[in-house]
């Protein structure tokens, strides 16, 4: 059985993309220099995309290494078939290490807190262990600070059971081509590696680049670059028209209840939508704990019949209610949320805009009991 409300996603679509970045990077690369690999971004659960089945398209479609927030999600990567290098992006100090080990991951250390625990754990083993090490330049969240090294770095690299594979770091304004903080990352950067080198430690790769960062600044490459929501078809503002890109994901349901109401009756908790006259009113089984933002209420749009057709009232638990008075609409009706119908299309950039988020969040929020269901084609 497969609910009303099921978000399709595109493998093709996906490998698409991938090689879209792929041949953006090899166009735009410096003369005489090999452009990056590509570190792919699946993390919570593949930006709401399905890591398992994300995971091993992109393999396929040729990337070099996985990344995810944490272990556990590393852990479920591996279950669902990843076969290459997976990278661990969060915080392990207080984490429980032995899913690096089984499940053969390879962790971020950000602090020096998780350099103790990483060594640790790789003695118990009687491992060495391979890590990328992350260094703050700015964004000021994880990572060794870029101006505390001398100190806090010597006795990570002493390591015995510790082998530095990487050195990363992360913008904070990549997306913002004004913002200054971009250019200040990058020769804090810059001084840290050297600074690194400096007590003889020259790590193998370098990366930096996510999405905005990979379309904005060549130089900012390195080694690897690392898009995430890129892959999923969604660019940054700032760059919308850089590289073609497909989108990866729709969400579509069903209309199962249609009714009439008059002028001065109202929809939904609350009140809130009261009609101005005669309504139709259609009821679909969909609501916030399928991750639709209850600011979508009176502001969102769904396609019926290939029209745009507004939501009205408060958006519930199980479902929301949608004002189909412009034209014809049946129970079974299809309802897209995100996605294409009858040459109209609604993205997940024009979602965001109309409740005053972002993309990453309205994709990372659909929820798990939404049916994935992966098809090749559109």
């Amino acid at each position: 059985m497969v609910r009303c409300t099921v978000a399709h996603v595109d493998l093709d679509a996906l490998q698409a993309n991938y090689h879209s970045i792929e041949a953006y990077l090899a166009r735009q690369a410096p003369p005489g220099r090999q452009p990056p690999g590509i570190i792919a971004v699946v993390k919570a659960n593949a930006y709401g995309h399905g890591a398992g089945e994300v995971g091993r398209a992109l393999e396929a479609a040729g990337a070099r290494m996985l990344a995810c927030a944490d272990i556990e999600e590393g852990i479920a990567l591996r279950a669902a078939g990843g076969v290459g290098p997976i990278l661990v992006f969060g915080a392990l100090s207080v984490s429980d290490l032995e899913g690096l080990f089984e499940y053969d991951l390879t962790p971020t250390c950000s602090t020096p807190a998780a350099g103790k625990a990483l060594q640790a754990a790789a003695a118990r083993h009687r491992r060495s262990l391979r890590y990328h090490l992350k260094i703050d330049t700015g964004l000021n969240r994880l990572g060794f600070r870029h101006d505390n090294l001398d100190r806090t770095l010597p006795e990570l690299f002493v390591s015995p059971n510790l082998a530095c594979a990487a050195v990363y770091t992360h913008f904070a304004t990549a997306d913002d081509p004004s913002h200054p903080l971009f250019e200040q990352q990058r020769a804090r950067f810059d001084d840290a590696r050297e600074r690194i080198a400096g007590m003889g430690m020259r790590p193998p790769v370098v990366h930096a680049a996510n999405s905005a960062a990979l379309l904005r600044e060549p130089a900012a490459w390195f080694d690897f670059v690392r898009p995430g929501l890129l892959l999923y078809g969604v660019a940054p503002a700032a760059f919308a028209s850089t590289l073609p890109l497909r989108p990866v994901l729709s969400l579509r349901s069903r209309v199962v209840a249609v009714k009439h109401i008059r002028a001065g009756e109202s929809v939904g908790y609350g009140s809130r939508f009261v009609a101005d006259g005669p309504r139709r009113i259609a009821t679909v089984p969909a609501g916030y704990a399928d991750g639709l933002d209850t600011r979508l209420a009176d502001r969102g749009q769904v396609l019926v019949g290939g029209r745009r057709v507004p939501i009205v009232g408060a958006v519930s638990m199980d479902m929301l209610a949608i004002d189909a008075s412009s034209g014809p609409v049946y129970p079974g009706d299809e309802v897209v949320f995100l996605g294409e119908q009858g040459g109209e299309r609604l993205t997940v950039s024009e979602m965001a805009s109309a409740i005053g988020s972002i993309p990453y969040e309205v994709l990372c929020r659909l929820g798990s009991r939404i049916e994935r269901v992966y098809s090749r084609g559109s």
